[in-house]
């Protein structure tokens, strides 16, 4: 299947809404669009999810972004970033023009890369063909990559050195090598072509770069309209849950929230037992990006949530190292994602979401569970004992309270709820209009699948060998022993990624027709595990076979630790009862009618306050792929 663009939501864009195509008469609301046949000029108002992306029939398809070469991919980047303020409306030739000279381009060339990203909101479209197009360097690719090393190492850096000292530099080099020198324009143009922020960021400072070349901004930098200023963080809850099968505590999970800035709009959250990471945060931005009709189907939750898209001004993200990382870094600026980092020391760039989380975390302490933010705060009370949510319920919870609490209730800072200033800045009103609706992610199962880790394996006879798990579809038979082109003595290797969260089905990519294929075990009788529970059962297994060991017993370890901890969940809960009972039978004798029946007050009180719901289990957060 060819790469799916983006589902624009705008006056004029063409959709498909039951098989037929349409064009897009109006906005009506949040949810609902009205539409035009292009035949009988009939107009119909249907639900946004409903509609679909009209195939151009030749779309060019999505290379798997870590098989890009840096180099080339960093020249997409700085194709994008040319082209990044042009992409508004009432762009005007002038504006393409002056932009084109500043870098030391033609104007068709910079129409050229617009029409391209606009058509997918892509930068992999961005990436320089095989080939040279016409206008473009003829220098050998081994001079472009010294002229590029020379100015890294000679004129970016704090130095400050005069462009004719890094030419000098620049021919000496070329004379070692038997190269012929570039002109000096040459060397000039291609330094023009570099983003002027980071020139300066590098010979002048963070502080001067920052000053020279960031936009004038208000009271919190750019949060003028919705989705113009996105932030992530992450916490770790105060409250103690359950596992879903036998309801024992098993710890207190973590939380990461995409936040809109504009309206305090809760965009998405991800929520969990492993510690933050690139991949925790690319799963919350996945669940923020996507549309929630089916998450609120799936939790029969009744509201709004009209949040999707990446239209996002910056995502601005905690300084830390887990934050951090090649992966999310180049998901991110594969969908135009610009992500800033939170200053050091700065710590009202991130008051707004950390008011919500306190905010959040106010609202648990009334949950069964609750651990809170202190000892003072807990008391006598029993964490533990009283932990009767589980991650999926805590799921669910959060849903409920976001969408039927948080996003209808009276902001202080707003004066109004942050679903009506939302609605305000993407509408409008009588005083200003709004910015529209944002383009929705059609291919959704893609867009997951660049958020998550890859490694690369060869294909052998069996199949492919993960982790000692073997995985196999026909799929893989035309690539078994297959010779790496570049080096036919070696044996190709290739892309697969896979969410930790269930390692039963890997995803393939296919480096001819750039598709990922799901690729189950070999052995399908075998059941699914997390990456975390596969890992403690082989390190388990090691221990007993002293390093011995095989896909099925593994398995079977894993079953047999299963199997424990449900005969230690029927003892606990046997010993539990034994206790309970034997408290009642010490209890001392009544001597009058008045304490019988305060004793029997007592019991009630003690029996009311266990928990008598039952539960039922949800998937995780993120659906399968």
């Amino acid at each position: 299947m060819a790469d799916a663009g983006m589902l624009k939501l705008t006056p004029g864009e063409s959709v498909t809404y039951e098989g037929e195509e349409y064009f897009i008469k109006q906005v009506a609301d949040l949810t609902h669009i009205v539409l035009i046949h292009p035949t009988t000029k009939k107009l119909k108002e249907v639900a946004i999810s409903d509609l679909g992306i009209v195939n151009s029939g030749d779309a060019k398809k999505t290379p798997d972004l870590a098989l890009i070469a840096d180099a080339k991919w960093d020249e997409a980047i700085k194709r994008f970033n040319i082209i990044k303020p042009l992409l508004v409306n009432g762009r005007t030739r002038a504006m393409v023009t002056a932009r084109a000279n500043e870098y030391g381009f033609s104007t068709n060339s910079l129409y050229g890369w617009i029409r391209k990203y606009e058509a997918t909101g892509k930068v992999t479209d961005l990436l320089t063909d095989q080939r040279a197009d016409k206008g473009e360097s003829k220098l050998t690719q081994e001079l472009q990559d010294l002229i590029n090393d020379v100015i890294k190492t000679e004129y970016k850096t704090k130095q400050k050195k005069s462009l004719t000292k890094v030419h000098r530099e620049l021919r000496i080099r070329c004379k070692d090598l038997g190269l012929k020198a570039p002109h000096y324009n040459t060397l000039r143009a291609w330094i023009k072509k570099e983003h002027p922020k980071d020139i300066e960021r590098l010979r002048e400072g963070n502080k001067k770069a920052a000053e020279k070349y960031s936009p004038i901004r208000g009271a919190f930098p750019g949060a003028d309209w919705p989705f113009s200023y996105v932030q992530v963080d992450h916490t770790r809850m105060d409250i103690q849950l359950c596992d879903d099968y036998w309801r024992k505590p098993v710890g207190r999970p973590w939380i990461t929230v995409v936040f809109d800035v504009f309206s305090r709009m809760v965009l998405g959250f991800r929520v969990g037992f492993d510690d933050p990471s690139g991949l925790v945060t690319g799963l919350a931005i996945t669940h923020a990006a996507l549309p929630k009709e089916d998450w609120l189907a799936k939790y029969n939750v009744n509201g709004e949530w009209p949040c999707w898209g990446i239209s996002w001004g910056a995502v601005h993200m905690d300084n830390a190292r887990e934050f951090r990382g090649k992966l999310i870094q180049r998901a991110c600026d594969q969908y135009g994602i610009n992500v800033e980092w939170r200053p050091v020391a700065r710590p009202q760039y991130g008051a707004h979401i950390e008011r919500y989380l306190g905010t959040l975390a106010e609202e648990l302490k009334g949950v069964s569970g609750a651990t809170f933010s202190n000892i003072q705060e807990k008391g006598t009370y029993d964490s533990e004992g009283n932990a009767v949510f589980t991650l999926s319920d805590l799921e669910e919870w959060l849903t409920v309270q976001i969408v039927g609490m948080y996003h209808n209730s009276i902001h202080s800072a707003l004066g109004m709820s942050p679903l009506d200033r939302f609605r305000q800045g993407i509408l409008g009103d009588d005083q200003q209009p709004g910015i529209g609706l944002p383009a929705r992610i059609h291919d959704v199962r893609r867009f997951r699948l660049d958020f998550l880790p890859f490694m690369e394996r060869t294909v052998q006879r069996v199949g492919v060998s993960i982790d000692e798990i073997v995985y196999f579809a026909d799929v893989l038979r035309r690539w078994v022993n297959a010779p790496d082109p570049e080096s036919p003595k070696h044996k190709r290797k290739f892309i697969f990624r896979r969410d930790p969260r269930d390692i039963s089905t890997i995803w393939f990519f296919d480096p001819e027709d750039n598709e990922y294929y799901p690729i189950p075990y070999r052995n399908t009788s075998h059941p699914a595990v997390s990456i975390w529970e596969w890992k403690a059962a082989q390190s388990r297994l090691k221990e007993e076979r002293e390093g011995r060991q095989n896909e099925d017993e593994i398995f079977a370890t894993v079953k047999r630790m299963r199997e424990i901890e449900e005969r230690a969940a029927r003892d606990t809960k046997k010993a539990r009862r034994t206790f309970e009972r034997k408290k009642v039978v010490s209890m001392p004798p009544v001597k009058s009618k008045e304490k019988k029946v305060e004793q029997v007050d007592v019991q009630k009180e003690r029996l009311d306050s266990e928990p008598k719901k039952v539960i039922k289990p949800f998937d995780d957060l993120d659906e399968m792929l």
